[in-house]
């Protein structure tokens, strides 16, 4: 371990956009599924996915609060589904964030609902009552047909069983969903489904990201090969289909990833009749939409 820093990482290292802040404590390498095809985050060869080393990981967490002391707030669990590990694992790592990084505030994981078939309700209460404050699911779709054809290995009625387990321990759920997946041909349906999940859900944050390939589309186009991308046009209109879909009681939107080209932000549903109207201008009028420069996003 580098004696200059207190973590050992194995590059790439990934976390969402809203923990930039967060200190990144890897307790898994990789993904335990690693199956999506549309995902290039964990198939490096350095990142065949191994739980970390329990002594490892406690050490690291004792260098922490060497090295931070009480100055951390926030902590993100690394790498692509920690919540895989098992109750009693994750119970230990949180209570040593407490001891060593007693400031620490909110922590947070990646979490994919086959993560938490075997857990209970009960033992994610105990998680959230020991500090885990928020999941981030990559539901990706709510359509069982777009999530076959990307080997997501969940479907609708799982990744809704999850999302449910996390509400009703207290953990909040922030979920993610592709712009763009279906392609051209399941587009609609895609758009109509995943609006449903949310609604069946209603999770306390949304986002949307657009699928991209920057290491090439041969992977995904194995399991899908009559996938046709949608072009930018294509891609408000299925963000038309979704957001006016969606009846949400009180959830945080956000779709400001550098893969969207139209930045939009809001709180549904108070502010879905703007959202739809800054979504129906880049439809109708892209040159007087406020959109990103095209050189200026990307992964």
């Amino acid at each position: 371990m580098d004696t200059a820093f207190p973590i050992r990482y194995v590059d790439p290292v990934f976390r969402p956009p809203s923990e930039a802040e967060s200190l990144i404590l890897p307790v898994t390498d990789g993904c335990s599924w690693n199956q999506c095809t549309f995902c290039e985050m964990y198939t490096a060869p350095q990142k065949k996915f191994r739980a970390r080393d329990a002594a490892e990981t406690l050490e690291t967490l004792r260098r922490c609060g060497d090295r931070f002391g009480n100055d951390m707030r926030r902590v993100f669990l690394a790498d692509g589904d920690a919540l895989v590990l098992p109750t009693r694992r994750l119970l230990e790592i949180l209570d040593a964030i407490r001891e060593h990084l007693p400031a620490v505030r909110r922590i947070s994981s990646y979490c994919l609902p086959r993560n938490l078939r075997k857990k209970s309700v009960a033992e994610l209460a105990e998680l959230a009552a020991a500090g885990l404050t928020m999941a981030y699911v990559g539901a990706e779709s709510g359509d069982d047909e777009v999530l076959a054809k990307v080997h997501k290995g969940e479907t609708f009625a799982s990744t809704c069983e999850a999302l449910d387990k996390l509400q009703q321990a207290g953990i909040r759920r922030s979920v993610m969903i592709l712009n763009g997946l279906g392609g051209t041909q399941l587009s609609r349906q895609h758009a109509e489904n995943s609006a449903r999940l949310a609604n069946a859900t209603q999770p306390e944050y949304l986002a949307t990201l657009v699928v991209s390939f920057p290491q090439g589309e041969e992977r995904f186009r194995n399991g899908f090969p009559e996938w046709q991308a949608c072009d930018q046009r294509e891609l408000f209109v299925e963000m038309e289909a979704f957001i006016s879909a969606l009846e949400l009681k009180r959830t945080v939107f956000r779709s400001d990833h550098i893969s969207n080209r139209l930045v939009l932000k809001g709180t549904l549903p108070a502010e879905k009749p703007r959202l739809l109207d800054e979504i129906r201008t880049a439809i109708a009028d892209p040159r007087n939409a406020k959109l990103r420069p095209a050189t200026l996003r990307g992964l």
